[in-house]
C-alpha cells in the first residue's frame, strides 16, 4: 500500500531525524538538512503528505523558513486529496499551517485530530513535533491544549494510624476523588498500604483510570505488614484493587525480613515508573500524598517521599490529614536503619574470550583488563566492591547515576582499544548488565573480605549475558530511578521484554544511552 511504501522509504530519513533532534547548535542544524534532504527526496519520488510535511518540519529545523513554508503549503493540499485516517490528516494539517504560522487554523486541525482518536502514543507524538515547530515559529504551545494527555500521579500517604485516624477516611476520600477529577488524572503509581494508598486506588478505579501497583515484598507478606492491621475490610478492599490493577510490580523478590528501607526503595521506583509513563505521553505529572506535614520518623514513609519527589523541583498536592499526631504509626514503622540497604550492581563481560588461547592470556589481561581496571579507578568511593574472574566484572557502586556513568565510560574503554595493535581478536566486545536494587553487605567467610549478596546480585548477573555487545542493558527499576533522578547526560530507552539466562525469568529492558 502506498503508505507502507513511504514508512518503509523514510526510515532512513526518520533515523536521521532522531539524531538531528538530539543534537544542539551547528550540530542540530546540519544533522537536520540531511534529514530534511532525505525527507523530501522521498517526497519528491512518491508523492506523499507523510514524508512532506516532515521534510517541512526538518528545514525549519535547519533554518531554511521559507523553504519549510513552501513544503508545508504543499503537505496541507497533498493530505487534504489523500482521504486517509482522519486522526493522522488533521495532525498534519495542523502541522502545516504551524509552519506557516497559521494558529488559528492550527487550533482547528487540533480540535479535529483530538476528536478522531482515542490512541495516546499517537497524541504524544504528535504534540512533541508540534511543541518542536511552537518553539521555532515562537508560537504559545498553549495552542495543543486539545492533545494534552491526561495527568500521571505518584500517590501515596500515611495508613491508617493515629496519623491518619479511621474516622477521618471520609473526609480524605472526597479530598481525592475531586482533586482526580479537577487533575484529569488517567494513570496513577504507587504502593497499595491500609489507608490512604488503597484510597488512591479505589478513587482512579472508580474514574476508569490506569493503576499501577509496586509492592515492596511479596504480596502476601505485604497484606500482612501493610494492610491486615488496618482491619479486615481493607484486606478486601486491598485484594479488590490488585485484582482490578492494570499492573503490579514488586521492588525486590526477596522477602521484608523487618527492613524498612525497601519501603523507600518501593515508593521510588513507583515514583520513577510515573515519570517515564509521563515522558512517553508528553503528560502532565504530580505527586499526590495525604499527608499530616509532620517530618519524617524514619528512613521511609510519607515524609520521606515527598522529600524525594520535590529534590528536582517537581510538584506535589498535599490532602491534609490530622494535625501532626506524632512519630509513632508512621507509614514504615520504627526508624531502625536496615541491613539491607538500595544499590546499584553491573556485571560484564567480554564476548570473544573463551576462545582466546593460553598465548594470549597475559596480552588480554595487560591490553584489555587493564584499561578496564584503569576506569573503575576513576569512580572512587562511589564503587563499594569491584571483583573479577577471567574476563567477568562484579561491581556494586553507591547510586543508579553513577553506575549508569561507570558502565558507558567502562564501553568507551573498551571502544578506544586498538587490539589489532596488540594481536588480540577486533571481535572482541565488552556486554554490561545493570540493575538496582537491596542488597546484604556482609564479609565473605572465604576471602575475609567484604561482599554483597542477595537475590537481587543473582538477578544482575542474569542480565548481562543477554546484552548485546557494546551495549549496557538496564532493568526496568534501573531506569525508573535514572529517571527519578534526572542526571541531564543519561537516558534509558525501553527494548522490549528480554528473557534472562538460565531460565531466570523475562523482565522489561532498556538500553543505556548518553543524551546528545
Amino acid at each position: 500500500p502506498p503508505a507502507l511504501q513511504e514508512d518503509v522509504a523514510a526510515l532512513g530519513a526518520r533515523l536521521a531525524k532522531d539524531r538531528a533532534l538530539a543534537a544542539r547548535g551547528d550540530q542540530r542544524r546540519a544533522r537536520a538538512r540531511e534529514a530534511a534532504e532525505r525527507y523530501e527526496a522521498t517526497y519528491r519520488r512518491l508523492g506523499r503528505s507523510y514524508t512532506c510535511i516532515n521534510a517541512a518540519t526538518m528545514w525549519l529545523v535547519a533554518g531554511d523558513e521559507a523553504h519549510a513554508a513552501a513544503l508545508a503549503d504543499d503537505a496541507r493540499r497533498l493530505v487534504r486529496q489523500e482521504a486517509g485516517d482522519p486522526y493522522w490528516s488533521a495532525a498534519t494539517e495542523a502541522e502545516a499551517a504551524l509552519v506557516l504560522r497559521e494558529p488559528d487554523a492550527a487550533a482547528d486541525a487540533l480540535r479535529r485530530a483530538a476528536a478522531a482518536t482515542t490512541d495516546l502514543a499517537a497524541m504524544a507524538s504528535t504534540r512533541r513535533q508540534l511543541q518542536l515547530v511552537c518553539e521555532l515559529q515562537g508560537l504559545d504551545p498553549a495552542l495543543l491544549g486539545p492533545l494534552t494527555a491526561p495527568t500521571v500521579i505518584h500517590f501515596g500517604g500515611h495508613m491508617i494510624s493515629r496519623r491518619f485516624p479511621a474516622e477521618a477516611e471520609p473526609e480524605v476520600a472526597e479530598a481525592i476523588a475531586a482533586h482526580l477529577d479537577e487533575a484529569r488524572v488517567g494513570f496513577g503509581f504507587g504502593s497499595l498500604a491500609c489507608g490512604a494508598d488503597v484510597l488512591f486506588a479505589e478513587a482512579l478505579l472508580a474514574r476508569g483510570a490506569e493503576l499501577h501497583v509496586v509492592l515492596p515484598f511479596a504480596t502476601d507478606e505485604f497484606r500482612r505488614v501493610s494492610v491486615a492491621p488496618g482491619s479486615d475490610g481493607w484486606l478486601d478492599r486491598f485484594d479488590r484493587c490488585l485484582e482490578a490493577a492494570t499492573s503490579v510490580a514488586h521492588s525486590t523478590t526477596g522477602g521484608y525480613l523487618g527492613h524498612d528501607s525497601l519501603f523507600d526503595h518501593c515508593s521510588r521506583l513507583a515514583m520513577g515508573h510515573a515519570l517515564i509513563r509521563a515522558t512517553f505521553l508528553a503528560a502532565p505529572v504530580e505527586q499526590v500524598v495525604v499527608w499530616d506535614g509532620e517530618p519524617p520518623s524514619g528512613e521511609a514513609g510519607t515524609a520521606v517521599d515527598v522529600a524525594t519527589w520535590r529534590r528536582h523541583g517537581r510538584r506535589t498536592t498535599v490532602i491534609p490529614v490530622g494535625a501532626g499526631a506524632g512519630a509513632g504509626g508512621d507509614d514504615a514503622g520504627s526508624p531502625r536503619p536496615s541491613p539491607r540497604s538500595v544499590h546499584a550492581m553491573l556485571f560484564a563481560d567480554v564476548k570473544g574470550f573463551s576462545r582466546l588461547p593460553d598465548a594470549q592470556m597475559g596480552l588480554f589481561l595487560d591490553a584489555v583488563m587493564g584499561p578496564l581496571a584503569r576506569t573503575l579507578d576513576r569512580f572512587g568511593d562511589d564503587i563499594l566492591f569491584r571483583n573479577s574472574w577471567g574476563d567477568g566484572l562484579y561491581v556494586v557502586l553507591r547510586d543508579v547515576t553513577a553506575a549508569a556513568s561507570c558502565a558507558l565510560a567502562l564501553q568507551d574503554a573498551m571502544r578506544e582499544l586498538d587490539l589489532e595493535a596488540v594481536a588480540l581478536p577486533s571481535s572482541l566486545g565488552l556486554r554490561v548488565g545493570a540493575h538496582v536494587g537491596p542488597v546484604f553487605e556482609a564479609v565473605d567467610p572465604i576471602r575475609g573480605e567484604r561482599n554483597y549478596y542477595g537475590v537481587e546480585v543473582t538477578r544482575t548477573a542474569r542480565i548481562e549475558p543477554r546484552t548485546p555487545e557494546g551495549d549496557v542493558y538496564v532493568t526496568d527499576p534501573f531506569a525508573a530511578l535514572i529517571a527519578l533522578e534526572q542526571p541531564d547526560d543519561l537516558s534509558c530507552e525501553y527494548v522490549g521484554h528480554i528473557p534472562t539466562a538460565k531460565d531466570y525469568g523475562t523482565f522489561p529492558m532498556y538500553v543505556l544511552k548518553r543524551r546528545a
